[in-house]
């Protein structure tokens, strides 16, 4: 197994698959219906399937033990007989299975294993007066129309029990909500059931016969609906039918009696072994009168049990236990509640989780409160998203005893009000699964005789850290897979598939495990959800839980691709053309799509490339944004083609694909540019890292009307700098553009690393008018100035004359 580093999957690609077209399985054949949808155990039965693409059917891939196929024979392409040869100590129960042809691997579908001969129903029996008769002890077999009403009758002595459990819903074939009513001959209603917790939507009724007598079954549908899809076994006897076990759990290996509650002749003990694997125990009760035709479930852990003793209804009254341990009781009346009473050293950490609704099938809707000695509330859990079970994460704060309260939300109780409380430390866990590629339909795989094909695989890790190796066991004969290591930050990982060249045709239900690959010794297996009854909102309404990956190797398709390893990296804000090329054979001309299997973070792909018809090549264009994560990632590419009536599949090997940061940054500042002008854009260059080659660069995102005119600049990891010289033509319009792109290209390998970045602003302005010189202005006259008069002469006085006289004279004598 070669060792890629680790990686992960971008969101957005997991939504893409999500939405292909069905067209792309096409070649899968299709499981519509099998009839009957029953079997006994012990008896060979012919059973007819029907669907489509099933001329070539080759095998029935069945998910449990205890039944063998024979006779397996395809009357046409949409019609399969085979004969079920089943087990005497076959499993009662819910059975799944898938059919495989020469080209692939169908849907899943259910039936059942009864302990009962069955019996079909026979029309008319839509009324009261005239009932079909039946006798105890069978399974009737019935379809129910719209507003149609079934009707069957027994005779039975006084005292005899009459017991009627009905499989409608968990027949997996629509939402069906089915009614069931046990009448006298007065048409009174002796007891009647709509939904039975135990059986999730289906129902049970049970009684003692009051007289002896004749005694009508009525089956409908709830509302009188209904439809030619709305099939039921209803199962009528004198079996055990207890709905509640207690306590309802225990040790793995460990034989314990246990009470069996609810059932019309009121409780009885049994002793149970529980099986040494697994965490849940499908116990069928038996008796003298028979065996339940469905389990009461019973978890294993490795606790020792504690029961309630009554009255334990306050703190004063606690049920004793101890931590860990786990706790069993029943809310025995509206408005009980249990205590128990444990004892916890300070730091000790603990979580407490109730098992009711899941796996017990109780009615119960718990609240759980941890208090402290003082009655301080400590914690209180109510529901875990729709599983109404709580569970509360308790950290002791001091040495002392804790008690522990459970109630029903609504405050409701009664007999069938089982619970068990488990006190563990937590414990870390490994859920493997597989992506959906279509909504609401389980993945499966189909690998191409001498071929590759490629799947993802998800984990939820709980508790711990760590990387996981994913592992298959089982796999068809001539077919390998190499899985990718998961890391330890990253919830999911790629599987490749290669089918060996002339490998022949098989399927198998391949178990699919993760396991850490240090010392924590972990290991998770798949656990993948069916949906087979979809409700509102296409909500999950009923399905399948399979722990085994359905595998189909088909025969060869007339292509195969291949990814041309990339010789240079894909660096952030940079962009990359990952080329594909295919094999044709002779003949084989289509076109081929291409897609990624998933795309690296930050990196993003086109999903609508495609080999055109005849050609032999095709590049899917790469980006890696700012933040793209820097490392190598394995990569795979899908290749889809139409083929014969329906489309194949292939897949690439697994490729390389380097990220690295960019070799630069690169700024461009902001410009202006006049109207029928030249102006200079400049670009700041700051290296990031050594590169020796001399990059090219584009300028992109010009407004219409301006254009480069210089040539194309280029620059080193020495430079500092560049410039385009652009211009602008009189069409340009005015404005402020930022949407200047510079794209660097440099050659490495003989192949081009290319990084755009943006930011840039351009100005576009309109030029200045020209200055026009101003008309010479006419000399201003300026108006004369008259001059003032002068002003008449001051006759002196004899007096002034002497006084002026002496003054000249006096300066005369200073000049001398």
């Amino acid at each position: 197994m070669s060792r890629i580093a680790p990686r992960c999957f971008a969101p957005a690609l997991a939504a893409a698959l999500l939405l292909l077209p069905s067209a792309l399985f096409g070649m899968d054949p299709q499981f519509s219906s099998m009839r009957p949808q029953g079997v006994q155990r012990g008896e060979t039965v012919e059973v007819q399937i029907r669907g489509a693409r099933l001329e070539d059917i080759e095998e029935l891939l069945l998910y449990s033990p205890g039944i063998s196929v024979e006779g397996l024979e395809a009357v046409n392409a949409t019609t399969v007989k085979a004969n079920f040869k089943v087990a005497a100590d076959c499993r009662l129960g819910i059975h799944a299975m898938r059919l495989r042809t020469k080209t692939g691997v169908s849907d899943l579908k259910t039936f059942t294993v009864g302990a009962l001969p069955p019996l079909e129903e026979v029309e008319p029996n839509n009324e009261f007066t005239e009932p079909q008769p039946i006798p105890f002890d069978v399974t009737v077999q019935g379809v129910v129309q719209s507003e149609d009403v079934d009707y069957f009758v027994v005779e039975a002595k006084q005292g005899e029990r009459i017991v009627v459990e009905m499989e409608g819903l968990r027949l997996g074939n629509t939402e069906f909500d089915p009614y069931v009513a046990i009448l006298n001959q007065e048409r009174f209603e002796l007891a009647r059931s709509d939904d039975a917790s135990l059986l999730f939507q289906d129902c049970l009724c049970a009684l003692t016969a009051p007289e002896d007598g004749k005694y009508v079954i009525q089956v409908r549908e709830s509302a009188y609906g209904g439809n030619g899809n709305s099939n039921y076994r209803i199962h009528v006897g004198h079996f055990p039918r207890p709905v509640a076990i207690l306590p309802a759990g225990g040790r793995p290996g460990e034989s314990i009696e246990v009470t069996c509650i609810g059932d019309v002749g009121g409780p009885f003990t049994r002793k149970v072994t529980l099986p040494t694997e697994g965490d849940k125990f499908e116990l069928f009760v038996e008796n003298e009168f028979g065996i339940a035709p469905s389990p009461n479930v019973l978890r294993i852990a490795d606790l020792d049990n504690f029961m309630e003793v009554e009255p334990n209804d306050d703190r004063t009254a606690a049920s004793p236990a101890a931590g860990p341990g786990a706790l069993n009781g029943v809310l025995e009346k509206p408005g009980d509640v249990d205590y128990f009473k444990f004892t916890a050293k300070k730091g000790q950490r603990y979580e407490i989780t109730v098992f009711a609704r899941e796996p017990l099938r109780s009615p119960l809707d718990s609240v759980l409160t941890v208090y402290r000695a003082n009655g301080g509330r400590l914690v209180t859990g109510d529901d875990q998203g729709r599983n109404p079970d709580s569970v509360v994460q308790f950290n002791a704060p001091a040495d002392e005893d804790y008690f522990v309260e459970i109630r029903d939300h609504l405050g409701a109780g009664g007999p069938r009000y089982v619970y068990r409380i488990e006190i563990a430390p937590s414990k870390p866990s490994l859920v493997m699964n597989i992506p959906e590629r279509r909504r609401y339909v389980a993945t499966t795989l189909t690998v191409p005789s001498g071929n590759r094909m490629a799947m993802m695989v998800n984990a939820r890790r709980t508790g711990f850290r760590g990387e996981l190796a994913v592992e298959l066991d089982g796999l068809p004969e001539g077919m390998t897979y190499q899985a990718l290591p998961m890391a330890d930050n990253r919830n999911d990982t790629a599987i490749l598939f290669t089918a060996a060249p002339g490998a022949k045709t098989g399927g198998a239900l391949a178990g699919l495990i993760g396991r850490t690959t240090d010392d924590q010794n972990i290991v998770g297996k798949l656990d993948q959800r069916t949906m087979l009854v979809r409700g509102q909102g296409n909500n999950d309404v009923w399905g399948h839980n399979a722990e085994r990956l359905a595998v189909s190797l088909a025969e060869a398709i007339p292509y195969s691709v291949e990814i041309v390893q990339p010789k240079v990296p894909l660096v952030r804000d940079g962009s990359m053309n990952l080329k594909v090329v295919a094999r044709r054979d002779e003949g084989f001309t289509g076109p081929i799509n291409l897609r990624m299997l998933y795309n690296p973070p930050g990196i993003g792909a086109s999903t609508s490339i495609k080999i055109e018809e005849g050609q032999t090549e095709a590049s899917i264009p790469l980006t890696a944004n700012g933040n793209a994560t820097i490392q190598t990632w394995p990569i795979i590419v899908l290749a889809t083609a139409r083929h014969g009536d329906g489309t194949v599949e292939a897949s690439t090997q697994v490729a390389e694909l380097e990220v690295a940061d960019r070799f630069f940054d690169l700024a461009i500042q902001k410009s202006a540019v006049e109207l029928n002008q030249e102006g200079v854009v400049v670009v700041n260059v700051a290296k990031k890292v050594d590169f020796p080659e001399t990059a090219e660069v584009e300028l992109l995102g010009l407004p219409a009307g301006t254009a480069v005119v210089s040539e194309t600049p280029k620059f080193t990891q020495d430079s500092t700098e560049f410039t385009f010289r652009v211009k602008a033509e009189e069409t340009a319009r005015p404005n402020t553009y930022k949407s200047l792109v510079c794209k660097a290209t440099l050659v490495r390998n003989g192949e081009p690393i290319t990084t755009t970045i943006g930011g840039g602003e351009l100005r576009v302005d309109k030029p200045l008018p020209p200055k026009v010189a101003a008309p010479a202005k006419p000399a201003e006259k300026k108006p004369e100035v008259q001059k003032p008069a002068e002003p008449a002469k001051k006759v002196l006085t004899r007096l002034e004359q002497l006084r002026l006289e002496k003054a000249k004279e006096l300066e005369k004598q200073q000049g001398e």
